[in-house]
């Protein structure tokens, strides 16, 4: 079965629940279904054999759980005789069965139907007598691995959200992100250890801390699997949406990971893997979303621990988040002398330049870059997401940079590497090819100067900020200076004239000052007290191509013919 015609019928679902639902509410139904009955066709081959065993082991007092997974060969179970067929044969009383058959899963699914809150959807559908056909709906539809695969599951949880969304007038993209970006994010983890992740047996652990349904760790986990089909991947995530949880939860259970690395909660107030440490870290959070709600605990874990937490280089302003998701990720990082760690992240334009100098933005970078941990930054083109159009990009962050790449930085501008959709899906109009992530690997690993790649020495992004003051005229026409202190005799600043000018790190301050201040204004000088060294990354700016204008003859010829057209549609008139 394609994913369309499964998403299409799972999606006819919406015809029973129209009237009784708002069209916003109807993945609170359709969702735990889905994933319920994915469950359904998983254990039925050995349902009959779960049951004699459950009985078996309860009867000898011992704890079945071992056991029933030997038979089921995943990491859960049911011990309910019935099933959702099972619940049909008795229409009068399906609520109850239904119930029971639910509360018959082993204790590591239970909250994955909470997080849903999939009781009161069932009590719901029993009172408007909706909860037989629903039911008999979904148990007419084969969701078993052998007819649809782990990855068209994630795809088929990706649709059905993304329409979702488009009736709720809520953002996909605090959800998911387009596979292919993924894919490329993936490509970049992976392609500095392609040798290491060769080897017969290897074990890597891998992060996100937004994992809304778990797709990049799914992608994720189908690569390495590909590339190396003795390879393990431990994937861990958190994820602060409910039915979001309960979907990456359900997903990784039914792949035979391990379910408690997944955490529900808000990463930044609550992290949920307090500690531990990850080969690699994958994120895409929200963009522009404000950390209002968790300022109180940020700042007093910024200002408790400094460095020994994870935002000690600096806050972002509450408007926009991003930058503390890419701070908590790089606290996940495994020392160097234990292999390192490498992270992909997608961001939007505002943090690569957001802030003057002094600012948490500037400092962050300031930090990054110092500490030598920004490897590449790539643009992506725009229209890629699902619910935004904007310029988003991918920073790829090693604590063990190759040789070469130490205290370096590449820029990719990948802005025309894409495909047009057939059909636009939301805001999403273009998508990446496998030519063009090729072309974006190809660039990463040559690591050399072209049209769209550039390289950069870390202090080429900072600046320092100084401040141009000029003396204080009284009415007299005579310069104010001051009567006492350390600075008596000396001109007073005239506040309405201070200006401030921003100097790159490697170009010398007193030079650039009698250059370009001096030549214009004479009296001024530099208040040293207030310099300031900031960071930003002027992406656009290093990939600029001056396009002369079009000469005037040409456009007075175009203006001419537009008038004339014009004049001929009036004639008509």
């Amino acid at each position: 079965m394609s994913e369309q015609s499964l998403s299409a019928l799972i999606w006819s679902v919406a015809d029973l629940l129209r009237g009784d639902y708002k069209q916003s509410d109807y993945g609170k139904v359709i969702m735990p279904f889905t994933v319920l009955r994915r469950l359904d066709c998983i254990l039925d081959s050995t349902k009959e054999n779960v049951l004699l065993e459950f009985k078996k082991r309860t009867s000898e007092g011992v704890d079945p759980m071992p056991f029933l997974t030997r038979i089921t060969k995943q990491s859960f179970y049911n011990s309910s005789p019935l099933d959702l067929k099972k619940c049909l044969n008795d229409p009068a009383n399906i609520k109850s069965n239904l119930l029971s058959y639910i509360n018959g899963f082993s204790s590591n699914i239970g909250d994955i139907f909470e997080r849903f809150e999939f009781d009161k959807q069932i009590d719901k559908l029993a009172e408007s007598d909706l909860l037989f056909l629903v039911t008999q709906k979904f148990a007419g539809v084969d969701l078993h691995p052998n007819v649809v695969s782990n990855a068209d599951m994630g795809s088929l949880f990706e649709e059905l959200i993304r329409k979702f969304a488009e009736l709720s007038n809520e953002t996909a993209g605090e959800h998911f992100t387009p596979r292919e970006v993924i894919r490329l994010m993936v490509d970049l983890l992976f392609i500095a250890d392609n040798k290491a992740l060769s080897e017969p047996g290897i074990i890597r652990a891998i992060y996100d801390p937004t994992a809304g349904t778990g797709g990049m760790l799914s992608i994720a986990e189908e690569y390495l699997k590909h590339l190396n089909p003795d390879a393990t991947l431990i994937v861990h995530g958190q994820e602060l949406n409910p039915e979001s949880y309960a979907i990456c939860k359900g997903d990784m259970l039914i792949k035979g990971q391990d379910v408690t690395n997944i955490k529900f909660g808000n990463t930044l107030s609550n992290d949920g893997h307090a500690g531990a440490k990850f080969d690699y870290g994958i994120a895409n959070p929200p963009f522009g979303v404000e950390w209002k709600k968790v300022e109180k605990e940020v700042k007093q874990e910024h200002e408790r621990l400094g460095f020994a937490g994870r935002f000690g280089p600096g806050l972002p302003r509450v408007s926009d988040g991003s930058l503390l998701f890419l701070l908590h990720l790089i606290s996940k990082m495994r020392d160097p002398k234990d292999g390192g760690s490498r992270i992909a992240i997608v961001l939007n334009g505002s943090p690569l330049f957001t802030g003057v100098a002094g600012s948490g933005e500037s400092e962050i970078r300031r930090w990054l870059i110092e500490q030598d941990l920004l490897e590449a930054i790539i643009a992506l083109p725009t229209d890629m997401f699902y619910n935004t159009g904007i310029a988003t990009y991918i920073w790829l962050v090693s604590n063990h940079k190759s040789n070469e790449r130490r205290g370096k930085i590449q820029l990719i501008n990948g802005i025309e590497f894409f495909q047009k959709l057939r059909k636009n899906l939301g805001s999403k109009r273009k998508e990446l090819g496998a030519d063009d992530i090729k072309r974006v690997l190809d660039l990463y690993a040559n690591f050399q100067e072209t049209k769209e790649s550039k390289i950069f020495n870390g202090n080429d992004f900072g600046y320092h900020t100084i401040t141009i003051e000029r003396p204080l005229i009284d009415s007299d026409g005579l310069i104010t200076v001051a009567a006492r202190g350390r600075d008596k005799g000396a001109p007073l600043p005239d506040p309405r004239l201070r200006d401030t000018e921003n100097i790159p790190l490697n170009q010398d301050i007193k030079e650039y000052f009698e250059r370009e201040v001096l030549p214009h204004s004479p009296d001024a000088w530099i208040n040293h007290e207030k310099t300031k060294i900031g960071f930003e990354i002027p992406f656009t700016r290093h990939f600029y191509e001056y396009k002369a204008p079009r000469s005037l003859a040409e456009i007075d010829i175009e203006l001419k013919q537009v008038v004339n057209e014009i004049q001929h549609l009036l004639a008509g008139i």
